[in-house]
């Protein structure tokens, strides 16, 4: 088994390292990841500026870009074959509701399933890499086991996967989740520079609200792992007839514009 691994904290990240530190000796694994912190970058590409690639000392590659554009690489032609997995994290926090939009880790791992690619994100529900090795045991784990069900295959399909910060015995069963939705983010926090400008930092993310049994929050909260299946069809299925009447009836009353 061939694996890439990337992440959005940046090659020197501890969850990074524990991650391939589980894999090694169970798949041939390549590191290709940001140079620096990617955090909340999404599935963006660098399409405006030159992207290079270097090898760090512990033997990482590392990109001065987004952890899409280190994934897309990577598969595009740095690597020179086509791997059998896409594993992205171990993540510093959750990554669950409405942060997978936003997620680098996500991100990466998701360009994998645009490839073809079975991809997984792994994250850790609280900052601080507290119990680390036990959550890259977990995945080491996951991984293994999907080997072995003969899960992972040529039929794309992406996991988001968060593990609670817990030591290994107190970590309960995965759980199949939906992704829950939190409240709009905090109000955005203004500083003066030194020269007198306005500096605006991102308020933190909002506080869980759709957190009933079933979501991601629910899960982790109570000690479970979650996992929950993605996709990247962003259509409203649901709403697709609404808005077929609604634009057809539009049609009909030409007057209103």
């Amino acid at each position: 088994m061939k694996i890439l691994i990337s992440n959005d904290d940046g090659y020197r990240a501890e969850g990074l390292v524990a991650l391939y530190e589980a894999l090694k000796d169970v798949a041939e694994v390549e590191v290709v990841a940001p140079e620096h912190n990617n955090s909340a970058k999404s599935n963006a590409l660098t399409l405006n500026a030159p992207l290079y690639v270097h090898r760090a000392d512990n033997g990482f590659r590392y990109v001065n870009g987004t952890p899409a554009d280190c994934v897309h690489i990577a598969l595009t032609g740095l690597l020179g074959y086509r791997p059998d997995l896409v594993v992205s994290g171990i993540n510093n926090g959750a990554n669950m509701g409405d942060d997978t939009l936003y997620s680098g880790t996500v991100g990466a791992a998701m360009e994998g399933y645009l490839f073809g690619i079975p991809a997984i994100a792994f994250s850790q529900i609280d900052k601080g890499w507290k119990h680390l090795d036990a959550a890259a045991l977990k995945a080491r784990e996951m991984v293994l086991q999907m080997q072995a069900q003969a899960m992972i295959t040529t039929k794309p399909w992406l996991l988001n996967v968060n593990i609670p910060n817990a030591p290994v015995q107190n970590i309960l069963p995965a759980k199949m989740c939906r992704l829950g939705r939190r409240h709009a983010a905090e109000k955005v926090i203004t500083q003066l520079n030194p020269r007198g400008e306005t500096m605006y930092w991102i308020g933190s993310a909002g506080p869980a609200m759709d957190d009933g049994e079933g979501t991601d929050f629910h899960a982790t909260r109570q000690g479970h792992i979650s996992v929950t299946p993605l996709k990247v069809d962003l259509s409203d299925h649901d709403a697709l007839g609404y808005w077929a009447q609604s634009f057809a009836q539009m049609a009909l009353n030409p007057s209103a514009t």
